[in-house]
């Protein structure tokens, strides 16, 4: 046996074994760190703070629904947006109702790729963003709250 087989055969059993141990702990910090990042977009539309270069994202938010998209009923798609986001983000960081809340942000996140499509790169105003969320999403809805969830209780 060469050296990289007997290496490979002694590492990579025990690597395999720690890390399906930490398995539990990875989704936890997954699922609590998309929920933190939705509610970062979603907080400051509610509250009317200003959030990165926007000095009022609820507005802008609602403009480029207007203005953009040309959808009816912006105000009202905003603050759905704004509610998924913030309190959805906050349900899904905790652990609560998972398996609603993330096919929500699933078709958010599609809703938001085919509008801006077929743009990829990002400094362009690509989709990555929203294409990884929306993977996220999908896994967190099929997989649901996981391990150190409310749901769980």
């Amino acid at each position: 046996m060469s050296s990289t087989t007997l290496a490979s055969a002694l590492i990579v059993p025990r690597l395999r074994a720690f890390l399906e141990r930490l398995e539990p702990l990875a989704y936890l910090l997954l699922r609590i760190g998309f929920g933190l990042t939705l509610m970062t977009h979603g907080v400051p539309k509610l509250l009317g703070r200003s959030h990165g270069s926007m000095a009022d994202p609820m507005a802008a938010s609602t403009n480029l629904i207007a203005n953009v998209l040309q959808l009816p009923g912006a105000p009202l798609i905003a603050w759905a947006v704004a509610l998924l986001e913030g309190v959805g983000g906050l349900m899904l960081a905790l652990g609560l109702l998972s398996r609603l809340v993330a096919p929500l942000v699933l078709v958010q996140m599609l809703v938001i790729c085919y509008l801006l499509g077929p743009t990829y790169p990002w400094i362009d105003r690509g989709i990555e963003y929203p294409v990884v969320l929306a993977l996220l999403a999908f896994y967190i809805a099929c997989r649901g709250s996981g391990h150190g969830a409310l749901d769980a209780r």
